[in-house]
């Protein structure tokens, strides 16, 4: 696979939503019930939220050739805030590439760690890279996540 990491533009939106729709409505099926599922996909549709998100937060999409497969983006220089990878691209690579970038980034901006809320389903890679579990928590509608830091 060549594999290419880039900032996200505006004409991106498309490809990343509909990734995102994608993987929460296939990967992560065996976690969350069909309603945590539909609710959490409908965030897809939330194209304002998506642009700002660009436009002002350190967004990264992953390319395979011009297919974006994957997309990671900080909040406040230190808060993952999402990590996506196409349904197709699990276990490929691509999670990890587009940690290390946002990992790179957040020691440019001199923060002491990283924290994220993270699903059940992603739970599993996050403690392979060594992450820690702060705090277990349920939230509404997407059911349990963790709180970890590195």
């Amino acid at each position: 696979m060549d594999l290419a990491i880039r900032q996200a533009t505006e004409a991106d939106l498309p490809e990343i939503t509909a990734l995102f729709r994608n993987t929460v409505t296939t990967v992560n099926t065996k976690h969350y019930n069909a309603k945590q599922i539909e609710i959490w996909a409908s965030g897809a549709n939330e194209t304002s939220k998506w642009l700002e998100r660009i436009a002002e937060h350190y967004f990264i999409v992953a390319e395979n050739d011009t297919e974006i497969v994957g997309f990671a983006y900080l909040k406040n220089g230190y808060y993952l805030d999402g990590l996506f990878v196409h349904k197709d691209y699990l276990r490929q690579g691509v999670a990890s590439a587009l940690l290390r970038t946002i990992e790179s980034q957040v020691m440019i901006e001199d923060f002491p760690e990283i924290r994220s809320d993270v699903s059940i389903t992603a739970l599993p890679f996050f403690e392979n890279k060594y992450y820690e579990i702060v705090k277990k928590q349920k939230k509404i509608l997407k059911a349990w996540c963790f709180r970890i830091t590195l």
